[in-house]
């Protein structure tokens, strides 16, 4: 199978390029000019540069593929909306024309932020109905999925969405983020850390990527994927903190830090300044995000393979070896 990758040099995206690799798929990737791609070069066949915001950047990038893993995107919590829009809606619309009706599936990536983070996500199924919750990222994650839900009932392509929960790993966000501020000033936990973490090990959830796209299943279908681990954020961000001998400080009340961040977006995002606490932050970890994975585990059989021990165990070495 000839697989094209976008996103290919990306945290995630470096991971299901492996996994492709190991199943013996052909792949092609997509990377901007002057990316770094040593991650991925002993897994492309064909690296192609180029940007999905520019289309003529694209042409001729499907030709002979049959399968699209699209992760390419805008991934952080702040910037103005346009930013995100550009990447996430703009350029998943500019893929799609130029593969669309000459690739069998295409995989989009998007997130649980698609179905309205910032409420209690706990039990959500793909079959409920997400909603806008103001934050760019959250909205253009979910006005792409309601275009590729569109395109997927012409028929010519068949589409599979794939919403991943918190990922972790090394390297993840949610690992360089919280350690980079730990170094700083400290870490506080929002409404006592008493909420899930609603983790997903980058490993497990390459295996669920790969499985959603690649099985006749998942065609025209939606994913969650969400470890089975029971732990908090207080936990996640202790343990975190451990391995650099500091721990969490104080608590913020959801409510204080949803608003409280808006407000300082609105005032700090058109200054070029990353607010010290954003609603997006303060969604994913102020709620419970405890989506409802049984779709995956019944019809593509995906289970939690790598343990949160042995995930932390990772992440520290990582985190030592990486960030000294």
């Amino acid at each position: 199978m000839k697989v094209l990758v976008t996103g290919a040099t990306g945290f995630i995206g470096a991971g299901v390029c492996r996994g492709l690799a190991e199943r013996n798929c052909e792949l092609r990737v997509l990377v901007l000019n002057g990316e770094d791609v040593s991650c991925v070069r002993s897994y492309a066949k064909e690296i192609h540069y180029g940007d999905i915001t520019v289309p003529a950047t694209l042409k001729g990038i499907a030709d002979g593929v049959d399968t699209v893993f699209h992760l390419a995107a805008r991934v952080t919590d702040w910037g103005p909306k346009k930013a995100f829009y550009a990447t996430i809606f703009d350029g998943t619309r500019n893929l799609v024309k130029e593969c669309e009706g000459s690739v069998e599936r295409f995989v989009f990536v998007s997130s649980i932020a698609a179905c309205g983070i910032g409420r209690h996500l706990k039990g959500f199924t793909e079959r409920d109905e997400p909603r806008k919750s103001g934050v760019p990222y959250n909205d253009a994650k979910l006005d792409t999925e309601r275009f590729i839900r569109e395109e997927d009932a012409k028929g010519r392509t068949r589409y599979t969405i794939v919403r991943p929960s918190n990922v972790t790993g090394p390297g993840s966000v949610w690992v360089k983020d919280i350690i980079e501020r730990y170094r700083g000033l400290f870490v506080p936990l929002i409404d006592e850390g008493r909420y899930s973490a609603s983790l997903v090990y980058v490993d497990n959830l390459v295996d669920g990527i790969i499985r959603a796209g690649t099985m006749k299943a998942g065609e025209g279908k939606i994913y969650q994927f969400r470890d089975d681990w029971n732990v908090t954020w207080k936990q996640y961000v202790t343990d975190l903190g451990a391995v650099i001998g500091k721990k969490p400080m104080g608590s913020i009340p959801f409510s204080l830090a949803w608003y409280g961040g808006g407000a300082l977006e609105a005032i700090l995002t058109p200054l070029g300044v990353r607010a010290p606490i954003t609603r997006l932050a303060a969604g994913a970890m102020g709620r419970d995000n405890d989506v409802d994975t049984s779709l995956a585990r019944n019809e593509l059989g995906w289970k939690t393979e790598i343990s949160y021990d042995e995930a932390m165990t990772r992440i520290a070495r990582w985190v030592r070896e990486n960030m000294r």
